[in-house]
C-alpha cells in the first residue's frame, strides 16, 4: 500500500491511471454481475462522485438546463450539478402515502416520471437527463430490475441520458434482497445515454479518499470528461492505493464484506427495534447506512416550520438527525437516521432522542397535535409502523418543489432561542445556514452571548462507556479560546 514509484508522482492520464481503470473495470464487471467484461477504456476516475456529478452536468447540460431527479434525494446533488454549470433540478415528488397503483410509500413509477417531464416542459425547462439512486438515499430502496428498466424507457423516449448513482450497492446487508446493477442487465433501452456511478465512500467507509468512477460506453462524454479530469484528478499515490485495494478478492469476499454487511445488520436491527419501541414509523429497508422515519406526529401542525422546531429539539438534546427539507422530502416530518456506528454510540444517540420526545410529550401543544391526528388518522389510514404494502387512499397534496443550494460544511446553533420562522435561517443536509446579509450580526450576537452565557459551561457533552475522559480537557480547551 506505501510503496511508491516514480511514474505515479507524474501527471496521469486525467481519466485515471490505466492501472487503476483496469482494475475498476475487473472490479464492476464482478460485483456489478455484468454479462460481459467491462472496458477500462469506458471508466473514467475522479476526486469523488460530488466531481462525477459536476463533471456530467457540465458536458450533458447547458447552463439554465435541467435534470429530473425523484424526490426526496441526497440534497447535496443540487449543489454539485449546479457548482459550476447553473444546471437545475426538477423534481419528481413522491408521496409518503401510497395513491393510485401504488403499493408502498415514495415509490417511483413511470407515470410520475412522465408526469413531472410534462409538467417541466410547460414551465419551459429543457429537460436533458434524469438521476436515479439505487440503492436509494434516503429511503434506502432497491429498485428492481423491472423497474429500472422501465425508468430507463421513459427516458429512451424523451431522449435523455440517465445518471445512475449505485454508491450503496455494496452495503445491502439484508441477505434476502437482491440488488441488481444496471451494469448487470443484457440489453439497456439505450446504452448510449446511461452512465453508472460507483465510489469508495460509503461501501468502503473511506470517504476521506475522495475516489468516484463512472462506466459509459458514450465515447463522446468519455472524451469530454478527461477535459475536465484535471480539475476533479486523484493523486497518483492514492490511485495506486485503490488498485491494491480492489485488487484483493480474497480479503475484499471473505473479510470485509461478509463482516461489513454482518456490522451493518445488527446496528440496523438495534435501531428499527428502539424506533418499534417508541411507536416511530419508518421504512423497513435493508440497504445504505440510515432508516427513514416518520416523526410528523410531534409536529404541533404539518408544516416544514414545525419540522425545523422538531430538528432544533433534537439539537437541545445533543443529537442530529436530518430533516426531510435537506431532502427535499414534499410530506413535513419525515427524517434520515443514520444507524452505522458502534453500539454504546448508538445507545447514547437513542438516549438522546427519547429525551427530545419526552420533552415534546410532556407539552400541551403536543396533545392537542396528537388529539387532532388520532381523528385524521380515523378518516385516513396511516403507514404501518413498520411499512405496510397495502395501498392507502389518502391522497397527498403535491407540493410544487424547488431547487435549494443544500451542501453545507458545519452546524451553527445559536445558543439562545430563536424563531424557526425566521427567513435568515434554513436546514438543509441537517446542517444550518445563515444568509450572508445577515451573518455579521450573527456574529456579533454569538460572540456576545458566548461571554455573557453559562450554557456552554452547564452543557458539557456527555461520555458514553468507554470513551477516553480527556476528550472533555479539549472541549474545556475551545471553550476557553471562544472566551478571550
Amino acid at each position: 500500500m506505501l510503496h511508491i514509484e516514480p511514474s505515479i508522482l507524474q501527471y496521469p492520464n486525467w481519466k485515471g491511471h490505466s492501472f487503476l481503470r483496469e482494475e475498476v473495470a475487473k472490479f464492476l464487471s464482478d460485483y456489478c454481475r455484468s454479462p460481459k467484461p467491462l472496458k477500462p477504456e469506458n471508466v473514467v476516475v475522479m476526486n469523488g462522485c460530488g466531481s462525477l456529478f459536476s463533471a456530467l452536468a457540465a458536458t450533458l447540460c447547458d447552463p439554465e438546463d435541467a435534470i429530473l431527479i425523484p424526490s426526496p434525494f441526497y440534497g447535496a446533488i443540487t449543489e454539485d450539478v449546479a457548482l459550476y454549470s447553473s444546471v437545475k433540478l426538477h423534481h419528481v415528488p413522491l408521496s409518503s402515502q401510497p395513491t393510485g397503483s401504488d403499493v408502498r410509500p415514495f415509490q417511483l413509477t413511470f407515470e410520475k416520471l412522465e408526469n413531472s417531464y410534462k409538467e417541466a416542459k410547460k414551465e419551459g425547462l429543457n429537460i436533458k437527463a434524469l438521476i436515479l439512486l439505487n440503492p436509494h438515499n434516503p429511503l434506502g430502496e432497491v429498485y428492481s430490475s423491472e423497474e429500472m428498466i422501465s425508468f430507463l424507457q421513459f427516458a429512451k423516449m424523451h431522449e435523455l441520458h440517465v445518471i445512475v448513482d449505485e454508491i450503496y450497492m455494496l452495503s445491502v446487508f439484508n441477505e434476502t434482497d437482491t440488488f441488481r446493477s444496471v451494469l448487470s442487465l443484457d440489453g439497456l433501452p439505450d446504452p448510449q445515454r446511461t452512465h453508472v456511478m460507483w465510489g469508495v465512500s460509503k461501501d468502503f467507509a473511506m470517504s476521506g479518499m475522495r475516489v468516484g468512477m463512472v462506466y459509459s460506453v458514450n465515447r463522446d462524454l468519455v472524451q469530454a470528461l478527461d477535459q475536465l479530469g484535471f480539475l476533479h484528478g486523484v493523486p497518483g499515490p492514492t490511485q495506486y492505493q485503490m488498485a491494491q485495494l480492489i485488487r484483493d478478492r480474497d480479503w475484499l469476499n471473505s473479510e470485509f464484506l461478509p463482516e461489513n454487511r454482518r456490522r451493518l445488520r445488527e446496528a440496523h436491527r438495534f435501531m428499527t427495534e428502539e424506533l418499534k419501541k417508541l411507536d416511530i414509523p419508518f421504512l423497513h429497508r435493508s440497504a445504505g447506512f440510515f432508516i427513514w422515519a416518520d416523526l410528523s406526529k410531534y409536529l404541533k401542525e404539518k408544516t416544514f416550520s414545525e419540522e425545523m422546531s422538531l430538528w432544533r429539539c433534537f439539537l437541545k438534546h445533543k443529537v442530529l438527525l436530518s430533516c426531510g427539507q435537506a431532502f427535499s422530502c414534499v410530506s413535513p416530518g419525515w427524517f434520515r437516521i443514520i444507524f452505522t456506528d458502534q453500539l454504546h454510540k448508538l445507545q447514547l444517540g437513542v438516549q438522546r432522542i427519547k429525551s427530545a420526545l419526552e420533552e415534546l410529550k410532556g407539552s400541551s401543544v403536543f396533545e392537542t397535535q396528537r388529539t387532532t391526528s388520532d381523528k385524521q388518522d380515523d378518516n385516513c389510514g396511516t403507514a404501518r409502523r413498520e411499512d405496510t404494502k397495502t395501498t392507502d387512499e389518502c391522497k397527498n397534496q403535491t407540493l410544487k418543489t424547488s431547487s435549494v443550494q443544500t451542501k453545507l460544511d458545519t452546524v451553527h446553533i445559536k445558543t439562545e432561542p430563536v424563531s424557526l420562522a425566521d427567513e435568515n435561517f434554513t436546514v438543509m443536509n441537517g446542517q444550518s445556514n445563515i444568509r450572508p446579509e445577515s451573518l455579521d450580526s450573527l456574529i456579533g450576537t454569538l460572540r456576545q452571548q458566548i461571554h455573557s452565557s453559562d450554557w456552554l459551561d452547564k452543557h458539557k457533552p456527555e461520555l458514553a462507556a468507554g470513551q477516553d475522559p480527556t476528550q472533555l480537557d479539549v472541549f474545556t480547551d475551545l471553550l476557553d479560546k471562544a472566551r478571550k
